[in-house]
């Protein structure tokens, strides 16, 4: 025989409760499963390598890549044409070497009146006291012009070589062994001592050995390396975080591309102007003073930021993979 029960009673029976957690009402385990936040999945060293050969492993087995019919075809092609570059690059030098002089001819540059020319008019035609820069920035900037995009083309090729992107396989381990300061001594007083006291000269320096160099032994290229020499100190001695403080990737994106801007578009000027035989408006100035010798001044400083920037990135890529 049943019984009627009060609804406060229903409702602590177990039917009554599962029909209130049918309707909705009311969820029995709410207030009581231990809810913890997730911790970050970080893989070791050993994870990551078991990982990578399980990729490998399902590539070679399950889809037979090294024995696929489009891949060995790939390959066949990727060395015919290897071979036809090549071919047809010996052919190209080989043509140019055919069209040089003759060992020994008196006409050959090294006999004519070039090197007269650089010697006798380098100062009235160029402006500068240093006879070597005047050639290399201003008789032969178009040489230094391309010297200056292979070392961008340079910088380039070894970041998208190097660089580790979050995608990459194994990124959390090569990001913690390249984490600051894991390359160099920690907290090293007597390196960090020395870079105080160094580095400053360094740029002071290296400065100085870019401006002054149309006046004497100098310019862009040996002053770039100085200077860059000095960050490397610096970031060897102190580390990424205060290093990135003043010179980032965004940095030197800037630098780099604002360098190259520039020297181009002083030198189109000249290579117009000259092409055309239209008098320059560029003063050459007074001879032995750092306001002289044209263009040549600025071209000294654009090369001088590109060749910084680019020993700096090289070091950075090669230690760490990441900029």
């Amino acid at each position: 025989m049943s019984r009627h029960l009060k609804n406060e009673e229903y409702e602590k029976t177990f039917s009554g409760k599962f029909r209130q957690w049918l309707n909705g009402e009311s969820d029995p385990f709410l207030g009581k499963v231990e809810q913890k936040s997730q911790k970050e999945q970080r893989e070791s060293r050993k994870q990551a390598r078991k990982r990578r050969q399980e990729h490998e492993t399902l590539l070679t087995e399950a889809y037979n890549l090294p024995k696929s019919r489009t891949f060995k075809l790939f390959g066949k092609a990727y060395g015919l044409a290897s071979v036809l570059f090549a071919m047809v690059l010996i052919v190209v030098l080989v043509m140019a070497v055919s069209y040089l002089p003759t060992f020994g001819e008196a006409d050959k540059p090294i006999n004519n009146e070039v090197s007269e020319r650089y010697i006798e008019k380098g100062l009235e035609e160029t402006g500068a006291v240093n006879i070597v820069t005047g050639m290399i920035l201003d008789y032969r900037a178009f040489d230094t012009l391309g010297e200056s995009h292979v070392l961008f083309l340079a910088t380039i090729a070894v970041l998208v070589l190097l660089r580790v992107d979050d995608d990459s396989p194994g990124h959390e381990i090569l990001m913690e062994q390249a984490a600051d300061r894991f390359h160099e001594p920690k907290n090293d007083i007597i390196l960090q001592t020395a870079a105080k006291f160094l580095v400053p000269i360094i740029f002071i320096f290296g400065i100085y050995v870019i401006l002054c160099g149309h006046l004497g032994p100098g310019g862009g290229f040996s002053g770039g390396a100085i200077i860059g020499a000095g960050l490397i100190l610096y970031l060897t001695a102190f580390g990424f975080n205060k290093t990135e403080r003043f010179f980032t990737a965004k940095t030197q994106k800037i630098m780099s591309v604002s360098a190259l801007g520039c020297y181009s578009l002083c030198k189109s000027y000249s290579f117009y102007t000259g092409a055309n035989h239209i008098e320059s408006i560029i003063p050459l100035g007074i001879p032995g003073t750092i306001l002289s010798s044209g263009l040549i001044l600025i071209l000294n400083i654009c090369v001088g930021v590109v060749v910084s920037a680019t020993m700096y990135t090289f070091y950075v890529m090669f230690r760490k993979g990441n900029f």
